[in-house]
């Protein structure tokens, strides 16, 4: 995920036309570094530099620039991105310091809109962010591999089962041809014997019988050639026959997958257009939920910077006494005299929209499921139609061979016979002369000779056989051993995921609490994640899936506990909740040992003391915590940490 490389020691950071910024350059050693300041002073921007440097996708092109770009000193290694506009987008190029950066967007850059305290703040199932640094498709598809092969090994111990009654068949062959070989010699010894006894009885023209028996001997050997181009011949034919049903199945298979698998790319960027919107939606209601917040506050009148502001210079009383002995207020956005009623009705107005927002992107979530889905079937169909056409080429140049080898023994075979009939009439004319039954008994003998010959390659093919058949035999327990070590693999496998889970939620619930702890909030006692099994939907279909819910255990005054959730909460509540969820995730997945920085923003939900202990807290694990602080909540810092107050 990231250079392997150590970043102790003072980095620079030059800046160019991000955010807000126009162009600065700044210096952070190793530690804290403070960014004081009020807002709308390019704090946030800053830190959205670094992630840009570290390899984040989360940074804004400067509203009036074409162009721009942030490098990274660190020792003598220099990081660059740069973000170019392309119409009505921004396209992001360079060396940045993480070849991938979703972990620590996930959980080392916590500004206002990291998409883990968003999830937490909108109530979302917290599994996909849990799990998503994890890689639990490779167990996945180890599940898949095990299972193909240990359909192949069923398979292969299927077709053993069936050679164990192969062997008796064989070895009762091989008996049969072993007596007829002994009855065929038999009977050779006693041919031999007759044509000795007819030698020394019978005078006959030595050069005749010696041509004779030439041609006996070509004829038994061209007798011999032909059986085997002919037993050749039959093999290939039932190659051929095998590989032609094979290509028929796998043409079969083949037709049923288009030509023309497009879509993918399309896919992909309607995902990514969707993901647009959704983050757009996300934008939208985090400032719709600031605007709510800010208007309960100023009915409420608990916004004390904004009434002191809305006084008349009297000391008629203050405005959150108005507020409770009439009807009409000040309007705290054009100073002039409206009902309550009606800004409350605004209100109620806004909350609305924001649950329309809140519905639109969850349409678009399960639009990017079903999308996801989808582009994932096509990617699968493409690999099998690859392999198909490989396969089929494959056979086809299989074939070419073999067809053009049956022809060759075809040819052969054709030459062969020729042969035999040209050395039988031959034969059959040296016969004819007057040899007496000599000529008959070399004959005799010689057929006796070849059927000798033919039983003997028969035994030896049977003996091959059976050696074979043994050879696999002797393998089964193998691969009976290796199917139960894989049924073990495959159990484990299928537990391992759950597992994982289990021990996730054990440590975000280990963390969240020491998290709290440090925060000591008196109304929040205990935050805990739960693992429940749901019938949700995945893309088309419904299956059961595991989701994690969060629990917030409050107490009121008299001590009492009781169980509330994320709707109930205010908005400083939210905020540290989400928080403490994703500063629990940079804990878990050791974001420290990749990405050398933390960068905090948007923490005045919290007041200073805590902000400084969660800063010392956090400061143990990374190498660079940068946190964007009012001046007020900075001065409560260690007075060692190193302070930045201009950008």
């Amino acid at each position: 995920m990231s250079r392997a490389q150590s970043t102790t020691g003072t980095v620079t950071l030059h800046v160019e036309n991000i955010g807000g910024i126009r162009e600065t350059t700044v210096e952070l050693g190793p530690g804290v570094t403070a960014l004081a300041g009020r807002n709308a002073t390019n704090r946030t921007s800053l830190l959205q530099s670094i992630m840009a440097a570290l390899g984040s996708d989360r940074a804004s092109l400067k509203g009036d620039a074409d162009e721009g770009s942030v490098t990274l000193t660190v020792g003598d290694q220099t990081y660059t991105r740069t973000l170019k506009r392309r119409g009505s987008t921004v396209v992001t190029e360079g060396d940045p310091y993480l070849e991938d950066a979703t972990l620590a967007d996930l959980f080392a850059f916590l500004l206002e809109s990291n998409e883990a305290r968003q999830a937490v703040a909108r109530g979302d199932d917290l599994r996909e962010l849990i799990m998503r640094p994890i890689d639990t498709e490779a167990i996945q598809e180890e599940i898949r591999e095990l299972e193909q092969e240990k359909r192949e090994i069923d398979n292969e111990i299927s077709s053993l089962d069936s050679l164990d009654g192969r062997l008796p068949e064989l070895e009762q062959k091989r008996t049969s041809l072993k007596e007829k070989i002994e009855e065929k010699r038999a009977e050779l010894e006693e041919k031999e014997q007759e044509i000795e006894e007819a030698d020394a009885n019978v005078e006959q023209t030595r050069d005749d019988r010696d041509e004779l028996e030439n041609r006996l001997d070509d004829l038994k050997q061209a007798r011999s050639d032909l059986e085997d181009v002919r037993y050749d011949i039959d093999a290939e034919a039932e190659s051929i026959d095998a590989l032609e049903t094979e290509r028929d199945e796998l043409t079969t298979e083949r037709e049923d997958i288009p030509e023309e698998i497009d879509g993918a790319d399309e896919i992909e960027a309607q995902i990514s257009d969707l993901r647009d919107q959704m983050q757009r939606l996300d934008s939208s209601v985090n400032e719709l939920q600031t605007v709510i917040q800010f208007n309960e506050d100023m009915l409420e009148g608990t916004s004390a910077d904004v009434a002191a502001a809305l006084r008349d210079g009297t000391d008629s009383g203050s405005v959150t006494d108005a507020l409770v002995e009439s009807d009409t207020v000040v309007c705290w956005t054009c100073g002039t005299e409206v009902e309550t009623s009606q800004i409350e009705e605004t209100v109620d107005r806004l909350r609305s929209l924001r649950r329309e927002k809140l519905d639109q992107r969850n349409d678009l979530r399960d639009q990017i499921d079903d999308l996801e889905s989808e582009r994932d079937e096509l990617e699968q169909l493409h690999r099998r139609r690859g392999r198909l056409d490989d396969r089929l080429q494959s056979i086809d140049e299989e074939l070419d061979r073999r067809r053009e080898r049956r022809e060759s023994l075809k040819q052969k075979r054709e030459d062969l016979t020729n042969r035999v009939e040209s050395l039988e009439s031959e034969v059959e004319e040296l016969e004819s002369r007057d040899y007496g039954d000599i000529l008959e008994r070399h004959r005799e003998a010689n057929e006796l000779e070849f059927e000798i010959g033919r039983l003997e390659n028969e035994l030896e093919s049977v003996n091959s056989e059976m050696e074979s058949v043994e050879s696999r035999l002797d393998d089964r327990d193998d691969l009976e051993a290796r199917r139960e070590e894989i049924a073990d693999e495959l159990a484990d496998l299928r537990t391992r995921i759950e597992r994982i889970e289990s021990e996730a939620i054990e440590e975000f619930n280990t963390h969240m609490e020491t998290v709290l702890d440090i925060l000591d909030y008196d109304n929040l006692d205990r935050i805990w994640i739960e693992r429940t099994e749901q019938t949700v939907r995945e893309g088309r279909r419904k299956v059961q899936k595991s989701v994690f819910d969060m629990h917030i255990i409050r107490s009121t005054d008299d001590g009492t506990t009781y169980e509330d959730t994320i709707d109930h909460l205010s908005e400083s509540e939210r905020e540290v909740t989400g928080l403490v969820f994703a500063l629990a995730g940079y804990l878990v997945h050791d974001v420290h040992e990749t990405v050398p920085f933390i960068l905090l923003d948007s923490l005045e939900a919290i007041d200073s003391g805590r902000i400084a202990q969660l800063v010392d807290y956090i400061s143990e694990y990374a190498e660079y915590t940068v946190a964007a602080l009012l001046p007020e909540d900075a001065s409560a810092l260690d007075d060692q940490y190193e302070r930045v107050r201009e950008i």
